[in-house]
């Protein structure tokens, strides 16, 4: 305690020429070590006996002692800000470190986007590193495919912004000589209580018979977890404030006996941490500077920094956001993983699901999802964001993001033959984007014959003269349709003017087939020149939508469905 008080002094002096705030001194001393609230008095003498000792000290001693005990403190921190996020607070550029920690029971969802983006626009903000952590120490609840598929979301959503990926079940051996050494100092104890007992004994702010038993007991005890003690019959204890006001923060556990089968550590292993104490132990060791998450991890964050004051660990910063309830969405992971596994979706990229590899593959780009996350930012406030209104920002800027890049196509489903009377054969030379004319140009070559879509026909009424888009001018003559002219100027100066319509040349019409956001297939024909599009290309189909092309065959081109 000592030690910070004395460094917590000397910048303050130093950043106020020789001047000490004995309250400022003690805000931040109370940040580092929480536990030493229920002494102020006694923290604040200790502070006045420190400013007593260094007043006879000038600005260069005071900057050379505070550069032995805590040259960080000494650099300068550049002022970053990025848009809409607001600066972090002591983050320094070049050595902010954030992290997200998904467990892997399966893959990452919009929830899981919205977290992961905010952290990596943040790490990129202060030129920083972005830690992906698979929190996998309950054995219970792992789907062994996830280990595959979180690293491939993370680096998807956050444009390969992963510095590191470490997954908790390969890190054992470090959570258990933590637990020894808390042991060992009489920080922690095992309780073979009964749980209901311990629980109101805990509720009561009463002590249980095992948190007093000797030291050696208390080792044995431990090591007894690896060996003797069944699931259920004991827990390692982090000892606390026992009578503390918030009932969570009694004598919370940080280990306990699990024997079902971990897919990665078989029955090798049978003593796993509780998330807590993983926690500050990885977020300690892996250098975390700021634990950016829900504010339903509150309570969580106050645990973690108490396993790591009985280290003398530094804490990260710790800053929440609201709770974010995305409405009309099922974001259950292990429901989710039920409904594959029957059957009810094809896998975690079914069309119809809010999950990553859904949305990657309809062709929504990482970017869109980085911007939702900017917009939103970091608050405390809850917010709730209905599915029509998600879509709708997710799509606008996933459409700005699109646009300039996709090249446009004619495709029709449910497609009718018709035949134009006296309309001439033509090339029709069409840009592949009208914003691009340097990209080239797509030849449609049409002798008169079309395919339309079935509802298009109800825009083709009487007495209006219809355009088929680059080709010719239209009208109906009875049941028939008959060419009437063909520059596009005599249309646009038509007072009967009528529809504008797409279609593809019956001659060389290609068959397409077109996965809806539904899950329903649609099934038509597009122009020959989508022959030439790539997997995996977004295009726009005119009059209609974006899409992503899927599959790509001698005779036929699937696309999925991306948005208007």
């Amino acid at each position: 305690m000592n030690s910070k008080i004395l460094t917590y002094v000397l910048k303050n002096a130093l950043d106020f020429n020789g001047s000490v705030n004995p309250k400022a001194v003690l805000g931040m001393v109370l940040r580092d070590d929480p536990s030493l609230k229920g002494d102020v008095p006694g923290v604040l003498k200790d502070i006045e006996k420190v400013i007593t000792e260094i007043k006879p000290l000038n600005q260069q001693q005071i900057k050379e002692k505070l550069q032995k005990l805590s040259p960080e403190l000494l650099e300068e921190k550049e002022e970053v800000t990025a848009g809409p996020l607001k600066a972090l607070p002591n983050a320094v550029k070049g050595k902010v470190v954030v992290r997200i920690a998904p467990s892997p029971s399966g893959a990452l969802h919009i929830g899981h986007a919205y977290g992961a983006a905010l952290n990596a626009l943040y790490a990129d903000m202060y030129d920083g590193k972005f830690i992906l952590r698979i929190e996998d120490t309950n054995p219970e609840n792992i789907y062994p495919k996830a280990y595959e598929l979180i690293p491939e979301d993370g680096n998807w959503i956050t444009g390969d912004a992963v510095t590191k990926t470490i997954v908790q079940s390969e890190r054992l051996g470090m959570y258990y000589d933590c637990a020894e050494k808390m042991v060992a100092k009489g920080q922690a104890y095992v309780c073979t209580c009964d749980a209901d007992e311990w629980r109101e004994k805990k509720n009561k702010g009463e002590a249980c018979p095992c948190r007093d038993l000797n030291k050696k007991e208390q080792q044995q005890r431990y090591a007894k977890m690896f060996s003797s003690y069944a699931e259920g019959e004991a827990v390692l204890r982090l000892k606390t404030d026992i009578k503390d006001k918030n009932p969570a923060m009694r004598d919370f556990a940080i280990m306990r006996v699990n024997e079902h089968i971990h897919p990665k550590t078989k029955k090798e292993q049978r003593v796993w941490p509780l998330m807590v104490f993983s926690v500050a132990v990885d977020d300690h060791d892996l250098g975390i500077t700021h634990v950016l998450n829900g504010k339903d991890h509150a309570d969580n964050a106050k645990k973690e920094m108490m396993i790591m004051d009985c280290f003398g660990w530094k804490h990260p910063e710790y800053k929440h956001w609201g709770r974010i309830n995305f409405e009309g969405f099922d974001l259950s992971t292990s429901k989710t993983r039920l409904a594959i596994e029957q059957g009810e979706y094809t896998g975690w990229d079914d069309i119809k699901l809010p999950f990553l590899p859904a949305l990657r593959k309809r062709g929504y780009q990482p970017e869109a999802f980085r911007k939702f996350a900017a917009k939103v930012g970091l608050s405390l406030n809850d917010k709730t964001v209905s599915k029509e209104e998600f879509w709708k920002m997710i799509n606008a800027f996933n459409r700005e993001i699109i646009e300039p890049k996709a090249n446009r196509y004619f495709a029709v489903v449910d497609p009718v033959k018709v035949k134009i009377e006296k309309a001439p054969s033509k090339k029709a030379m069409i840009d592949l984007h009208p914003d691009f004319p340097q990209r080239g140009k797509r030849v449609l070559e049409v002798k008169g014959e079309v395919y339309l879509m079935k509802k298009d026909l109800d825009l083709l009424v009487p007495g209006k003269i219809h355009r088929l888009m680059d080709y010719c001018n239209v009208e109906m003559k009875g049941k028939k349709l008959g060419f009437v002219s063909e520059a596009y100027e005599e249309y646009k100066n038509s007072p009967e003017r009528g529809a504008i319509i797409h279609w593809v040349p019956v001659e060389t019409a290609l068959p397409v087939e077109i996965m809806m956001d539904n899950g329903v297939v649609k099934k038509g024909f597009g122009e020959n020149s989508l022959k030439d599009a790539k997997k995996g290309d977004i295009v726009q189909l005119e009059r209609q939508f974006f899409a992503r092309v899927d599959k790509k065959g001698k005779d036929k081109v699937v696309f999925w469905h991306l948005h208007a």
